[in-house]
């Protein structure tokens, strides 16, 4: 018999089918039904029928903790018929296997269906009991589908549907069945934002901390903005920091005011990379407002610091041509900021004769003077080694001399570059040695300013180790000189010194700003103390103690390096030596071949 024969006499269908349709009405029936039924609108809408909670008897459960089984089955039923009309032939369901489940079917009734409106009915089963024959294999959470072949037939309705569909007749119903594992917890994805900077802590079982940071709120951020230290005004010498400038060159203008700084040092765009975008018109406009506002005279007291990729030593023409596009867009910038002064290290020889390549930076100079009308450039003093160039007061003599235009030229004098370099800046005597010397040599008339830090390297090593004001090798004797020599007076002062220290809590570096705002006030004190004072020396013994420990280290490493260097040098002599025999005693025998 037939499926439309079967819906066509219900009393001649076959025991299975009268139990299915039993089962289906009786999870419809309102009166059987655990869950009230939706209320049927009308008989020209669709009429949507839930069950719940149906347990699956033809499977066997497994030690008393089934598995449950959700099912979803959408069907629709076909139009009513005339009177004597024959329905017509549906597709017979695809059998399925018995070790999975046997769905009930909800056979379809008769029913007044205006048109373009569907008769839909969802039947959900909640199966407790699990299949016991599901392979061991097969992981906790396992998902079987199977495509149940149906009939939608479509009527013309009064009401029209929200959303255009298209006219069917035949649809793919997707039933899908997850069967999961009570006992296994479920797994749950979590994507987790750090949002919080207080350190939430919480212990893992071996030890480990976990840590939550908590974003800063508005008071906070406010907090943070406030000036470290207030700026002291009338002043013979201009002392600050190399300053950030991240977001903006604006920026370096009030992260000078924070330490309390008079004159400040940045960079002009990233450092670390050739290319860069353009100065923003906006950051132009408020860097020369925030110096009106806070009384910084940008052509004096301001020294923006180059790229450290730069050598306008550089014989390759097309590297040369990067580093001095490089240089010449700082130049710009300067000069579009208001600023007369452009601090750059001159640069290094590579494999080529000093004299050649101190001709090319002059070259590059001159160049860029023309491309210019008034940024000048200022020759940093470096700590030597290998092919540097800039770390004697010679090389500085020769770049200038090549200059066209000397009154565009300058020179930054780093004490902790100057004292690595061999020139002595530590005591009163020695000091004005020193600077006799860069006069005769050089001319202090293009000293243009200075970069006051440290040294963690001992004297002549030609190490650039910076260290804060007091702790290294040059001690604050060194700086009470400097901050009391006259003819350093109106120069703009920048401290490069390092200000990261290690947190406790996390390990990570991080800065902490008040140590410049801390030494821009000692620096400025010792304007006019009296050197030999008992507290000066005091303040001089206390900084000499805390750096004793580091100062230590780095005069172990220096003497240990000195040694492997004299014996190289040692090594060397006797290789040469060894030659210089060899060939004498072979000329004394004749061989000229030999010789």
């Amino acid at each position: 018999m037939t499926a439309s024969e079967r819906l066509a006499d219900p009393a001649q269908a076959s025991p299975q089918s009268q139990t299915r349709t039993t089962a289906a009405n009786a999870a419809v029936d309102p009166t059987t039904s655990k869950r009230t039924p939706r209320a049927i609108r009308s008989l020209n809408k669709t009429t949507r029928l839930e069950a719940n909670g149906v347990e699956d008897k033809d499977t066997p459960s497994n030690s008393g903790k089934g598995k449950k089984i959700a099912a979803v089955i959408t069907e629709a039923a076909p139009s009513a018929l005339p009177e004597g009309a024959t329905p017509k032939k549906t597709k017979q369901r695809k059998e399925v296997k018995p070790k999975t489940e046997d769905t009930q079917e909800q056979e379809p009734q008769a029913e007044d269906i205006s048109t373009k409106a569907k008769r839909k009915r969802k039947v959900k089963e909640d199966l407790k009991s699990a299949d016991p024959q599901i392979d061991g294999n097969i992981p906790k959470t396992a998902k079987r589908k199977r495509i149940v072949k149906g009939e939608e037939v479509e009527s013309e309705g009064s009401e029209p549907s929200p959303k255009k569909t298209k006219r069917k007749k035949a649809t793919d119903v997707e039933i899908d069945e997850t069967v999961e594992n009570e006992a296994s917890p479920r797994k749950a994805r979590r994507k987790t934002k750090v949002k919080e900077e207080d350190e939430e802590v919480q212990e893992g079982g071996e030890g480990q901390k976990k840590t939550k940071r908590k974003r800063k709120t508005k008071e906070e951020k406010e907090i943070e903005a406030m000036p470290l230290a207030t700026r002291t005004d009338g002043l013979r010498m201009f002392i600050g920091a190399h300053v950030s400038g991240a977001k903006g060159v604006h920026n370096s203008v009030t992260n000078c005011v924070h330490i309390g700084g008079n004159a400040f040092a940045m960079f002009l765009k990233s450092q670390k990379k050739w290319e860069n975008p353009p100065l923003q018109d906006d950051h132009r406009d408020q860097f020369k407002a925030f110096c009106g506002e806070h009384k910084y005279d940008a052509a004096s007291h301001i020294l923006p610091h180059g790229s450290y990729l730069v050598n306008l030593a550089q014989e390759d023409p097309e590297k040369a041509t990067q580093a001095y596009n490089a240089f010449l867009d700082d130049l710009n910038r300067c000069e579009s900021l208001g600023i007369r002064l452009y601090n750059f290290h001159p640069g290094w020889t590579g494999s080529h004769p000093r004299p050649s390549a101190i001709a090319r930076i002059a070259k590059a100079l001159n160049r860029a003077h023309a491309a210019t009308k008034t940024v000048t450039p200022v020759l940093e003093t470096m700590a030597g080694g290998g092919n540097v160039i800039g770390s004697t007061f010679e090389d500085l003599r020769d770049i200038i001399a090549l200059v066209d235009d000397k009154n565009r030229i300058g020179v930054c004098l780093d004490t902790c570059h100057v004292h690595a370099a061999g020139y002595d800046l530590r005591k009163p005597v020695a000091f004005q040695k020193t600077l006799d010397d860069f006069d005769k040599i050089v001319g202090v008339k293009y000293l243009c300013a200075l970069h006051l830090n440290d040294s963690k390297a001992p004297f002549s090593s030609h190490r650039d180790l910076h260290q804060n004001i007091g702790l290294g090798f040059l001690g604050l004797r060194a700086f009470w000189n400097v901050m009391n020599e006259p003819r350093f007076e109106g120069l703009p002062m920048v401290l490069e010194t390092p200000i990261d220290h290690k947190d406790e809590e996390t390990g990570k570096d991080v800065e902490d700003k008040a140590v410049w705002a801390r030494e821009i006030k000692m620096l400025e004190g010792l304007i006019g103390v009296d050197a030999d004072g008992d507290e000066f020396k005091a303040m001089e013994k206390e900084l000499a103690d805390k750096g004793a420990e580091e100062r230590a280290k780095y005069q172990e490493q220096f003497e240990r390096k000195g040694e492997k260097d004299k014996k190289a040098l040692e090594k060397g002599q006797k290789k040469l030596q060894f030659g210089k025999t060899k060939t004498e005693k072979a000329i004394k025998n004749g061989s000229d071949s030999e010789a």
